[in-house]
């Protein structure tokens, strides 16, 4: 099955840099990186990642998941998780595609499709399923649209279309139907998701959540801890302690400064969390980052 990604890879490869690119086809990036030592905390946001080189590690729960090129992932929603990724036995750098889902064309397409019954809610907010030769076909020639940028206002969408369907279509498509489903429990945490991120830089009231999503605080926790991993105020915790990186990596602001303009009350308490979280102070974690990234060199 890899083998047969080669043209896939040479068009994200001609297309795209080391890190992550935006490409031209509306929400469509391509990710080229080398092996990290240990998981380090990312967002997977509610997309599809086709790996087409090398290997990827994410941890929800307590499950490590890993996934190859003979696999995708489905994220179902905003999720702040662990990862590390891994290039190939030979060598060659981590190559992967990943296409953020809008919720109201997967809604469209999965109405033209005939009516599957998924009692069930989803037991986790990711699943990793086997690739398939028309869903790689349909990915190729979305690829393929990037070397001729004037056929992208027209053809991109319909091969969005296409590749919705084969993902709806296969076998393991119950998650992507349920995102479907606006009013079903994975619609109303992805909600909650939302909620906490409008609101990232205030106190969480978990009152206010149960409003915006239409569920009682029982029903609340025990869904948004099954399809996350975390409660919501964990998750708004690890989600201001991302955004925290972020700030400090672009070198504008303090510590302390960036402490406050993600929420918290206290400077102490978000070096304390910051530590617990990314194994370092603020100050030695952007010295280390940025020599990781000033060091990356896709060979």
């Amino acid at each position: 099955m890899t083998n047969n990604l080669q043209p896939h890879r040479d068009a994200a490869l001609r297309h795209g840099r080391i890190g992550i690119t935006q490409t031209l086809i509306p929400r469509l990036e391509i990710n080229v990186g080398q092996a990290t030592s240990g998981t380090s905390p990312c967002l997977y946001r509610s997309m599809i990642c086709f790996i087409l080189q090398g290997s990827k590690d994410v941890a929800i729960h307590d499950d490590l998941l890993r996934y190859d090129a003979s696999q995708y992932l489905v994220s179902a929603l905003d999720l702040p998780l662990s990862g590390q990724i891994h290039d190939a036995d030979d060598g060659s750098p981590y190559v992967a595609i990943s296409l953020v889902l809008d919720p109201a064309l997967l809604a469209e397409v999965a109405s033209t499709m005939p009516v599957t019954r998924d009692a069930e809610t989803p037991t986790s907010g990711i699943a990793i399923n086997p690739m398939t030769a028309p869903l790689r076909d349909t990915l190729l020639r979305m690829l393929a649209l990037l070397d001729t940028p004037e056929d992208i206002p027209a053809l991109a969408p319909m091969a969005e279309r296409e590749l919705l369907y084969r993902l709806l279509q296969g076998p393991k498509g119950r998650l992507l139907r349920h995102i479907a489903q606006p009013e079903g429990a994975l619609g109303r945490i992805r909600r909650a998701v939302e909620w906490i991120r409008d609101h990232g830089n205030t106190r969480l009231r978990i009152e206010a959540l149960c409003d915006a999503t239409g569920m009682n605080r029982a029903s609340l926790h025990r869904h948004f801890v099954a399809l996350t991993g975390l409660s919501p105020i964990q998750y708004q915790k690890m989600l201001r302690l991302q955004e925290a990186r972020q700030l400090l990596l672009a070198g504008e602001r303090s510590a302390s400064d960036v402490a406050y303009a993600v929420g918290y009350e206290s400077a102490s308490q978000f070096s304390r969390e910051y530590l617990r979280q990314f194994g370092a102070p603020p100050v030695r974690d952007m010295r280390k980052l940025r020599q990781s990234i000033g060091g990356q060199v896709v060979g």
